[in-house]
């Protein structure tokens, strides 16, 4: 099964990358061919400075090699390395109803929280739907919030392979994941956008200090806790085992046990669980040209791909380029 997915960089990544995308990816790598892009072009919707969002690319690549992406194994690039992406969105754009677009949840989301309403971020799912169809994927793993921007993807498959009246595209499907939405240090979702975030990379006292904010409710430490209500410990139960995160919903129903408790030892799985990734980041750090030439292949690989692809997709709808020898002509 071939599965494509990718990550913004637009901003440090933390916990909600990883357990809602990075952590899928990195186990996945063992099954399945998979592509993982870093998203350059979609990060152009909130990062607006050249050397901000070149350095955020690289760190992207860091903290997937530090976490254990084997470029061996799975192809690791960068969006901007795969340009027939973005003419693939163009072509896409042409066959996409503006009302498909004008039901995205996400666009609506991020709106309400203040972003700018640029056309970027409104004809954001259309580079999604390329990004994912350009590569014939098979599957795309998402969390059950991100399962419209699949299904959205399949449309303008479908509305694409309807108009010309062929069969280019793969009709992708969700790969739902285990894990619940994680959220950030306010309830809500954790997200770069909305400033909620605990690093993964960051420092650790900086990491502790943020998990500590986590908000709670004013629930007095005697009475009994609805653990499926509380933000501490959804987190808590991503990083522990089944046997310990029954123990705390115990802990949590019986009473007598504060939110302080909780998210103490939330800071001390977060510790075992990324100290040794931040060890291996660390030393990659000092290997750039490692890092660049792992990317650099990748790019290579999908670019292939892309390109075979859309020469199936010019034949369809009619598009001829000059054979000029160049990559893609």
């Amino acid at each position: 099964m071939r599965i494509l997915s990718g990550v913004q960089s637009s901003g440090k990544l933390h916990l909600g990358n990883y357990f809602g995308a990075m952590k899928q990816h990195i186990d996945a790598q063992e099954e399945h061919e998979c592509f993982i892009f870093i998203a350059n072009f979609h990060a152009l919707t909130t990062v607006q400075d050249a050397k901000r969002l070149a350095a955020l690319t690289h760190d992207v690549a860091l903290d997937y090699l530090a976490l254990g992406l084997d470029p061996n194994k799975a192809c690791l690039f960068r969006q901007s390395d795969v340009p027939e992406v973005t003419e693939l969105a163009w072509i896409l754009s042409t066959v996409t109803g503006k009302g498909l677009l004008e039901r995205s949840v996400s666009y609506k989301d991020k709106i309400s929280k203040g972003l700018t309403p640029s056309m970027g971020l409104f004809t954001y799912p259309i580079l999604q739907a390329a990004d994912i169809l350009i590569y014939r994927s098979d599957a795309v793993p998402v969390g059950k919030d991100q399962e419209q921007h699949i299904e959205m993807t399949a449309d303008m498959a479908g509305y694409f392979n309807n108009t010309y009246n062929c069969e280019v595209f793969v009709i992708p499907k969700a790969k739902l994941n285990d894990a619940a939405v994680v959220p950030g240090t306010d309830g809500e979702k954790m997200s770069k956008s909305y400033g909620n975030t605990i690093d993964l990379f960051g420092d650790p006292t900086a990491a502790k200090k943020r998990i500590m904010s986590v908000k709670t409710d004013s629930t007095p430490v005697d009475e009994p806790k609805d653990p499926e209500k509380c933000s501490v410990f959804a987190l808590l139960r991503l990083f522990a085992d089944a046997d310990e995160t029954n123990d705390w919903a115990d802990r949590y129903r019986k009473g007598g046990m504060g939110y302080g408790e909780a998210k103490k030892r939330l800071v001390e799985l977060f510790e075992t669980t990324i100290e040794p990734a931040r060890e291996r980041r660390a030393k990659l750090a000092d290997q750039p040209d490692r890092v660049e030439a792992a990317l650099a292949a990748g790019g290579r690989r999908a670019r292939e791909l892309a390109q075979l692809v859309m020469r199936d997709v010019r034949q369809a709808c009619g598009i001829v380029v000059a054979r000029t020898g160049l990559p893609g002509g």
